[in-house]
């Protein structure tokens, strides 16, 4: 049996030649071990009408064994000589043989560099494409971080906006005199809680002796 792949040959058949060339060879072998058993048959009952014959099923059992054997040795010489007529005769697709399917190749052709340089070409504009996208990834968590900024800053605007008015209601105009006033009135809290503290303490105490 031929070692060549033959691919080529099995795109267009859809098998591999050698397959067919073996399923032939398979086929023809059943058939002679069939037409022998019934060679072998045919012997026996016409033994049965001879009585006085003294040639036993056994003795034509090995005598049809060594006929089968003989006729194997021979169709297999010339099978191998029939094998090489359809592998190269029949089944083969002759090298100037393009496939319909194939045809794109012939118009535009390509070398092995060319196509090489091509594979390249593609991975680096991979490579390429996914440095954009994690740059395009960045650009973005960067843009959300400043709109997070700026929505800190607006309530910090607010705040201050907040603070004017406050200020301008008690008759303080600038930012300096409003900043003075927040503090006096901070010191104000900070005395009076200081002095609810110490009134809470008095009370406790009071409490406990009673």
């Amino acid at each position: 049996m031929s070692v060549n792949p033959m691919a080529y040959e099995a795109q267009f058949f859809g098998f591999t030649p050698q397959t067919c060339v073996l399923r032939v060879y398979i086929a023809f072998q059943d058939y002679l071990f069939e037409m022998m058993l019934v060679v072998e048959s045919v012997i026996l009952k016409k033994l049965d009408g001879f009585p006085g014959c003294k040639i036993s099923p056994y003795q034509i059992r090995k005598s049809t064994e060594k006929f089968l054997l003989f006729m194997k040795e021979h169709f297999d010489k010339l099978f191998s000589k029939m094998e090489e007529v359809l592998l190269q005769l029949v089944l083969n697709i002759p090298e100037n043989v393009l496939l319909p399917e194939d045809k794109v190749h012939e118009q535009y052709p390509y070398t092995r560099e060319q196509f090489q340089a091509l594979q390249d070409e593609i991975q680096q504009l991979q490579q390429q494409y996914r440095a954009e996208a994690s740059a395009g990834q960045a650009l973005q968590a960067e843009l959300e971080e400043q709109k997070a900024v700026r929505a800190e800053l607006e309530k910090i605007l607010q705040w201050f906006d907040g603070l004017d008015n406050i200020c301008r209601e008690h008759g303080t105009s600038n930012f300096k005199e409003s900043f003075a006033f927040l503090t006096q009135n901070s010191k104000k809290l900070q005395d009076v809680l200081k002095d609810v503290e110490k009134k809470s303490k008095k009370i406790k105490k009071h409490d406990q002796l009673l």
